[in-house]
């Protein structure tokens, strides 16, 4: 009767990792509010857009960006920031001045980090979340983890199962009557699995579903004007920026260097 340990043991696993999925899908609903008019006729801002995209990093990013291409701060090659204009015109600009530090010139890479985690970009998210538009902390990570969950808990019944009709059962017991049995943690694993594919919002890691809503309206390609480029680099990244200079820039931000 070993066979009954491991089908217990099958039902543990199937059974913990579809409630904690259903519990993690429960919590991303509520905390996903429903649009409203004024978020359905909600423009986005510049960051807003990039936030939504790719967090807080991205956030940092376009403002670097931004200021690089008026000319108020210089982004060398060599992967060095310099601050050519020292007034920032928003407090996303004061933020990457502030991380920059007095000396008015730092290295790319924790100008970024600092930026991303200074107090407007906080400011910001919390907004966004408030509005419906963005994934709380941990919301749409935690629904990615429960399905991880539930996967690997199908894959262990399935072993548990295979092993079961390996051993030796007791005089009687047909084989089939211990498959029938695993087939059932196992038939119940798989449908939450189904059910999360087709019912659960497919959550991204910043954007909620009303957030990739108003992204999905934005311009898909860089335009003439310097704004639509800019969007452009907030919904796709660095690698939406065109000019060598500055992309060899930001190739050097993670790099080792000395200050």
């Amino acid at each position: 009767m070993f066979w009954v340990l491991l089908l217990l043991l099958a039902w543990a696993f199937a059974g913990t990792a579809c409630t904690r999925l259903c519990l993690a899908a429960v919590r991303a609903a509520a905390a996903d509010a429903p649009a409203t008019p004024a978020d359905r006729d909600h423009e986005l801002t510049l960051y807003e857009a990039a936030f939504l995209s790719g967090g807080p990093a991205r956030v940092a990013d376009v403002t670097l960006v931004s200021m690089a291409r008026q000319r108020r701060l210089l982004l060398a090659h060599t992967g060095w920031a310099t601050v050519v204009d020292p007034r920032g015109r928003d407090e996303m600009e004061r933020s990457v001045i502030g991380a920059i530090g007095p000396g008015g010139q730092s290295r790319i890479a924790p100008v970024r980090a600092r930026a991303a985690g200074a107090e407007a970009v906080r400011r910001l998210a919390d907004g966004l979340v408030r509005a419906g538009l963005a994934v709380p902390e941990g919301a749409g990570t935690s629904v990615g983890a429960a399905v991880r969950r539930v996967r690997a808990a199908t894959a262990a019944v399935a072993a548990l199962g295979g092993t079961a009709l390996l051993l030796p059962v007791q005089a009687g017991t047909p084989r089939l009557l211990v498959a029938l049995w695993f087939a059932l943690p196992l038939i119940l694993a798989l449908s939450c699995l189904a059910i999360a594919r087709f019912e659960v919002h497919p959550y991204a890691r910043w954007a909620s579903p009303a957030g990739q809503r108003l992204l999905s309206a934005l311009p898909g390609r860089p335009g003439g004007d310097e704004r639509s480029f800019l969007t452009s680099v907030a919904v796709r990244g660095i690698r939406a920026v065109g000019e060598p200079e500055l992309r060899a820039a930001f190739a050097h931000r993670d790099r080792p260097g000395r200050e």
